[in-house]
This record gives structure tokens, C-alpha cells and sequence, in this order.
């Protein structure tokens, strides 16, 4: 059998026959359309090709210019902000160092098995999500589409917080930092503290009144915010510029925007070890709570931390894959970058528990210093006797733990009365036990901490400079996973659809920038994302697992790897995946019932947070984006399944009309024992699409049967004859 497709042609000097009247008028028989058409004929094979053979579709398809470009492309999109303020914020909630444990045991069953999927046929397909889910089963083609609305969805919130990001990076060049003490305002009497930075803190103040100037509810627009408005223009601009050309443009700021947080976090790590309190934050993150692991909601937390840090679903790691070489080995890939991702998540944690207790240890000290003083206020007023203070004691400079002893003396001494007294313990775990999370720990307390830092501005401009890299790393592949399906599926102009792209986002984004702006910030984080990318990814499970078939994708994947993949990739596929998926889908669907839809609006008269639900209005918007999101899966099935669309058999087009001849794609035919090591892949052809059924002339039929290419959506014959040899044709 020759190893490549035969080619029978003879070039017509007749210009493209432009209607459908005309082309079938002048139609010959079949005999003479074959003779007159350049027809390639895609041979079986068995043996797969590799894509390097001379294909001109693979010639013209960009490429990784190293295995490391692509390996840090990965690492860029998995390691987000997520690493650095989820991850330590669940360790801390879930049991410290117990909840490794559970966090680890999922990368292995649910993460590496999942993210080795998405990698092996994104490799092996060579196209982005929507032409890899259309290949492998067109009726779940939807699963593409989907994962592309809920990229564009992330995307749009995502650039957000790097827009606030960047406001805190330009405003970190100052001595002192301009979050650093609290304003003083000055009317004609005299000059007193703003009250609402006195009632909670100078870098809370700083954080919702200068940066976001935010209104009391998400009712309350306030008008867009000038400064956000700006910054949010430039995030948009630095990704379009960075994916403009794709992996050409991206990949080579990929070497600086995924190893630079590498290089700060180690230095915030060595600068946060000598600090005061930096290990009493890093013994108090790993100090094991192990009951809390028996605990079904610190396994359901784990999961899905899991399942958003590999970032499954969106469709990137599609998308940087389908770059790569056929015979990549992808398997080793998926363990390197897993593995890069949780010592990542540990070492940030480390980071940033060593900086809280270094902060938590200046808090303690500040309340020990104010209980010192009430304690003598207290002795001189002759309300607790001197008798009962150790006369080693001076509570003018009173150690921390002479304080707690005193504090002990007094609680029994004064049982009764202790109450009156309003001591304040001033243990620094209660000030370590206070969860935070997400932008409260990077605007609020992170930057506390570091306004006590030597070199304050220094620190606080590497610290938001690893901030936009990291999310720019994340960024570029939720771009990708958008670009590269519709690039394959549709062959626009790359550069154009990304320009549309970013422009129409920072539009959109304007919803963000509103004084407003932050509740519709954790509204998209809440309901755009969660249940649609679980049930993107329970689908894709399937779709490889019963409906193309898990012995057919194993084969591939030997064929593609050179080795068979163990068999324990082989029971979580089928078995282990699909069931804690659908478990934590059940377990997310409970929650999100049990858990009141509202979000923690600041209320400036109180200086404080306060939940609040959200209005009927937005209410509609929260379950609008959730079945938004989801809703290409079903319309595409039901379109394909009942031939809604009038395209010839409800496909995409499988044939390509060219001048001159007829281009013969391959196609996934249901239920058909062809699996993807036979023929040629998609890669290797002249259109990304794919279709159900092949273009070609029944038995005894002198029809035609139509495709939608060309300028009019004209296919031509396709001659049902038998295999032949080269010789015949």
C-alpha cells in the first residue's frame, strides 16, 4: 500500500463554474468529471503518518520552536493567580498541612489522568477544541463551543484583576507607599483622620476607596472609574500585542512571563525567613489538623482546586498541544507540568503564610503593647491589685510571654470581673486563623505586610510585577484556547480575529470598571466558570471513553507514543474520572443550592463588608451566564442529530472545492472501527472541518451531493469505487 494519498490530475484551464445552475448544466458523466477534475484520494493506511511527511497543512501550521517554549507555555497557563491566593488560603481553611494529602491524591486520580486526555489528542488531532471534539464525535461537537463561550467569559474578568494589578504596580514607585498610613483630612478648624480608613485599615481604605472607589451594592453603578477604565486598556493591549502573531509572539514572552514569579517567589521566600513571626505563619500552615480530612467538603474544595489550577476545560492546553509534533511524548508532559504546578502552589503557600506571620507578629505586638498599657491604667486606678503582677515583670516593656502570663493571673484572679476589663488575649494564631483569600489577601493584607518591609517599594513592585506575569501566563493560553479553534474552524486571519477579540472584551470589560465593577467581578467568578467547565470536561471524559472508545484511544496512543500507557490511565478513564466528576458536580450543584447567591459588599458608614443577595435582576444574569455557557452542547447535538441545518447530512463540510479539483477530507464516521492512527488526521488536510459522513455518489446514483465550500458551498462528486492500486488510478 503506498504510503501516501495517490493523485490523479489533469488541470482545467476554465475558470470556476460560479452557480449551481451553470455547474449543472455542463456536468459531464462521471466518467469524464473524473478526468477532468484533480481528485486526491485519501488512501487508509495502517500505519499513521507523521505529520512532518510533507503535508502542506502541517507546513503552514506554527510550531513550538523548542520543547521548553512549549513546557513553560504550559506552565505559564496552569501556575495563575490562583497559586498564589486560593491554594494557600484553602490550605489554611482545610486543615493546614493535612489537606496536601487530599489535594495530592486528587492531582494523581482526577488532575495527570485528565490533563494527559487534553494533551493526547489535542498532539494527535492537531487542532484546537472545537475541530478535536467535532473529530471525535460531531454530535458532541458543542463541547468545543462551549469550552470557547467559557474562556471568553474568564477572560473578561480575568484581565480585570491584572488591570488592578497594574494600577498597584505604577503606584508601588513611592517612598512611603501611598497605602501606608491613613489620609488626613484638613477642614478650617483642624486636621483629623479620614473615618472610614480609621474604623478598618490604610491598605483596606486604599484598597475601596482610591483604588476601586466602590459603591455599597451592585445596584449603584457610580459611573465607570477613570483610573480602572485606563488600566483595563492596557491589560487589553499587552495581550493583544503578546497573541497577535500566536505561539510566534507568545511563546518567546513565555521565557520571561514564566520563570520571573519563580525567581520572586524565592526571594520573597529568603527575605520573608528573616523576618520576626515567619516561622511561627509556616509551623502554623503546616501543623496537621488530620480529622478535618474526614470532612466531605475539604475533599470537594481539593478537587476543584485541582481541577481549575491544570486548567481542564478551557481549551488551551488544547490548544498549546495541538503545536506540537505528533510523537511529542505527551504522557511525560503531563506529569512534569502537574507536578511543576503543585510545588508551585506549596511554595507560594510558604511565601505567603512566612509574610502573614511576619504581619501577624507585628499585630500581636501592637496589641500587647495597648493591653499593657490598659493593665496600668487598671493597677494605678487600684481595679486589680499589684500584689497579684510577678515583680520580674515590667509591663512597660513586657516580653510576649510575660504578657500571657500576667493575662493568665489576671483571668483567675478577676473570673467574675475579667469580662469588665476587655483584655485582649493577643494570641498570634487568631490573627493566622483569619482566612483571606483572592484579592483581600493580595491588595489588602499581602500589602500591609510589606509596607513593614526594609525597601518597602521594591518589594512591592516585584510583587505586582509576579502578579501580571502570572496572569498574563494564564491569559495567553485562555486567548489560545479561543483563537486556535475558531483560526482551524472558520480560517480567518489570525491577526484580525485577535484584534476583534480584545477589542470586544475591553467593551464588554467596561461592566468591570464601573465603581460597581468588583461585585460583577465575583458574580462571573462564581457562576461563568464552575459547573460549565465541570460538565465541558465530564463530557469530554465520555466522548473518549464510551463514544469513541477507550481501546481504540489507547491505540492511538501507543501508535502516537511509541509505548502503551499504563494500564491505570486505562481504569480512570473509563471508571475512576468519570465518577468523581460527576460527584463533584452533584457535590458543586449542592452547594451552589445551599450557599444563598449574594456577594460581600463594603459599606463605607460601617468601614466594613456585609453579605448581601442579589437582586431578581441579578440573579437572571447569574444563571444566564451558566446556561449560556453550556448551551452550545445541547444545540449542537440537536442540530446534527436531526439535521436541522441544511448542509448535506448536517456536517461541516468535508470536501473543498478548489479551481480545478476536488479535495477529499477524511471524516469520523459513527460507529465506524476507524480509529485515529488510520489515515490521515485533520492535520494533514486542506480544511479544518470535519464532518459525519463522506461527500460521494450513492450506488447507481448519477446525483450530486453538495457541501458547503467554495464560494457557493459546492462540493462535487466523490466516485464510490473500491480500493484500487496506484497502478489503476
Amino acid at each position: 500500500m503506498p504510503k501516501n494519498s495517490k493523485v490523479v490530475k489533469r488541470d482545467l484551464d476554465d475558470e470556476v463554474i460560479e452557480s449551481v445552475k451553470d455547474l449543472l448544466s455542463n456536468e459531464d458523466s462521471p466518467e469524464d468529471a473524473f478526468k477532468k477534475s484533480e481528485l486526491i484520494v485519501d488512501v487508509q493506511e495502517e500505519k499513521d503518518t507523521d505529520a512532518e511527511d510533507g503535508s502542506e497543512t502541517d507546513d503552514e501550521r506554527p510550531a513550538w520552536n523548542s520543547k521548553l517554549q512549549y513546557i513553560l507555555a504550559q506552565v505559564g497557563f496552569s501556575v495563575g493567580l490562583g497559586n498564589v491566593w486560593r491554594f494557600p488560603y484553602l490550605c489554611q481553611k482545610n486543615g493546614g498541612g493535612a489537606y496536601l494529602l487530599p489535594y495530592l491524591i486528587l492531582l494523581l486520580v482526577i488532575g495527570i489522568p485528565l490533563f494527559f486526555l487534553e494533551l493526547s489528542v489535542g498532539q494527535r488531532i492537531r487542532r484546537g477544541s472545537i475541530g478535536v471534539w467535532n473529530y471525535i464525535s460531531p454530535k458532541l461537537g458543542g463541547i468545543g463551543f462551549a469550552s470557547c463561550v467559557v474562556c471568553y467569559f474568564v477572560a473578561l474578568y480575568y484581565n480585570v484583576i491584572i488591570g488592578w494589578t497594574l494600577f498597584y504596580f505604577s503606584q508601588s514607585f513611592q517612598q512611603p507607599l501611598p497605602w501606608d498610613q491613613c489620609p488626613l483630612v484638613k477642614n478650617a478648624s483642624h486636621t483629623y483622620i479620614e473615618p472610614e480608613c480609621e474604623k478598618s485599615s490604610a491598605t483596606t481604605y486604599y484598597w475601596y476607596r482610591e483604588a476601586l472607589d466602590i459603591t455599597s451594592s451592585i445596584s449603584e453603578s457610580g459611573g465607570l472609574n477613570w483610573k480602572m477604565t485606563v488600566c483595563l486598556l492596557a491589560a487589553w493591549v499587552m495581550v493583544c500585542l503578546a497573541m497577535i502573531k500566536g505561539i510566534q509572539s507568545s511563546g518567546k514572552i513565555m521565557y520571561f512571563s514564566s520563570l520571573f514569579p519563580y525567581v520572586v517567589l524565592v526571594c520573597f521566600l529568603i527575605r520573608s525567613l528573616l523576618l520576626n513571626g515567619s516561622i511561627d505563619g509556616i509551623r502554623h500552615m503546616f501543623t496537621p489538623k488530620l480529622e478535618m480530612m474526614l470532612e466531605p467538603k475539604v475533599w470537594r474544595e481539593a478537587a476543584t482546586q485541582v481541577f481549575f489550577a491544570l486548567g481542564l476545560g478551557f481549551g488551551g492546553v488544547i490548544a498549546f498541544s495541538s503545536y506540537n509534533k505528533r510523537d511529542n511524548n505527551c504522557h511525560f508532559d503531563a506529569v512534569l507540568v502537574s507536578f511543576i504546578n503543585f510545588i508551585t502552589s506549596v511554595l507560594a503557600t510558604l511565601v505567603v503564610f512566612a509574610v502573614l506571620g511576619f504581619k501577624a507578629n507585628i499585630v500581636n505586638e501592637k496589641c500587647i503593647s495597648q493591653n499593657s498599657e490598659m493593665i496600668l491604667k487598671f493597677l494605678k486606678m487600684g481595679n486589680i491589685s499589684r500584689d497579684v503582677i510577678p515583680h520580674h515583670i515590667n509591663l512597660s516593656a513586657v516580653t510576649v510571654e510575660d504578657y500571657h502570663l500576667v493575662y493568665d493571673i489576671i483571668q483567675k484572679v478577676k473570673e467574675e470581673e475579667f469580662a469588665v476589663l476587655h483584655l485582649n488575649s493577643c494570641q498570634i494564631e487568631d490573627e493566622l486563623n483569619k482566612a483571606v483569600q483572592g484579592t483581600g489577601l493580595a491588595f489588602i493584607a499581602f500589602t500591609e505586610a510589606m509596607t513593614h518591609f526594609p525597601a518597602s517599594p521594591f518589594w512591592s513592585v516585584m510583587f505586582f510585577l509576579m502578579l501580571i506575569n502570572l496572569g498574563l501566563g494564564s491569559m495567553f493560553g485562555t486567548i489560545e484556547g479561543i483563537i486556535t479553534p475558531i483560526v482551524d474552524t472558520f480560517k480567518v486571519r489570525k491577526e484580525i480575529l485577535t484584534v476583534i477579540c480584545c477589542l470586544l472584551a475591553f467593551c464588554i470589560g467596561l461592566i468591570f470598571v464601573q465603581r460597581s465593577g468588583n461585585y460583577f467581578v465575583t458574580m462571573f467568578d462564581d457562576y461563568s466558570a464552575t459547573l460549565p467547565l465541570l460538565i465541558v470536561v465530564i463530557l469530554e471524559n465520555i466522548a473518549v471513553s464510551f463514544v469513541y472508545g477507550i481501546d481504540k484511544f489507547i491505540e492511538d496512543l501507543t501508535d502516537m507514543l511509541g509505548f502503551a500507557p499504563s494500564r491505570y490511565y486505562y481504569y480512570t478513564w473509563k471508571y475512576v474520572s468519570p465518577l468523581m466528576l460527576l460527584t463533584l458536580l452533584i457535590a458543586s450543584i449542592v452547594n451552589m443550592g445551599l450557599s444563598p447567591p449574594g456577594y460581600n459588599a463594603w459599606i463605607e458608614e460601617k468601614a466594613s463588608e456585609e453579605f448581601l443577595s442579589y437582586p431578581m435582576w441579578g440573579m437572571v444574569v447569574c444563571f444566564s451566564l451558566m446556561a449560556l455557557a453550556i448551551l452550545p452542547v445541547p444545540v449542537v447535538f440537536i442540530i446534527r442529530r436531526c439535521n436541522l441545518i441544511d448542509d448535506s447530512s448536517g456536517n461541516l463540510a468535508s470536501v473543498t472545492y478548489k479551481r480545478g479539483r476536488v479535495l477529499k477530507e477524511p471524516v469520523n464516521l459513527e460507529g465506524d472501527d476507524a480509529s485515529l492512527i488510520h489515515g490521515k488526521i485533520p492535520s494533514e488536510m486542506s480544511s479544518p472541518n470535519f464532518g459525519k459522513n463522506i461527500y460521494r455518489k450513492q450506488s447507481g446514483s448519477p446525483t450530486l451531493d453538495t457541501a458547503p465550500n467554495g464560494r457557493y458551498g459546492i462540493g462535487y462528486l466523490m466516485a464510490d469505487m473500491p480500493d484500487m492500486p496506484e497502478s489503476d488510478l
